[in-house]
């Protein structure tokens, strides 16, 4: 994956481009999405929670 030939100098960055984009976004799909998944559901349980012992 460590080309050197012609042309290789000008498709480096745009590789390093594609490769942080597929690794950031594998994270946020992995890491940052069940997180707020989880966040609004314990909200969501908190407020159905305070619902109940009001009525």
């Amino acid at each position: 994956a460590l080309a050197t030939g012609t042309g290789a100098e000008v498709q480096r960055p745009l590789a390093t481009v594609v490769i942080g984009g597929i690794l950031s976004s594998t994270a946020l799909t992995l890491l940052v999405l069940p997180a707020l998944y989880y966040t609004a559901l314990q909200r969501r349980m908190k407020r159905n929670e305070e619902d109940e012992d009001a009525s």
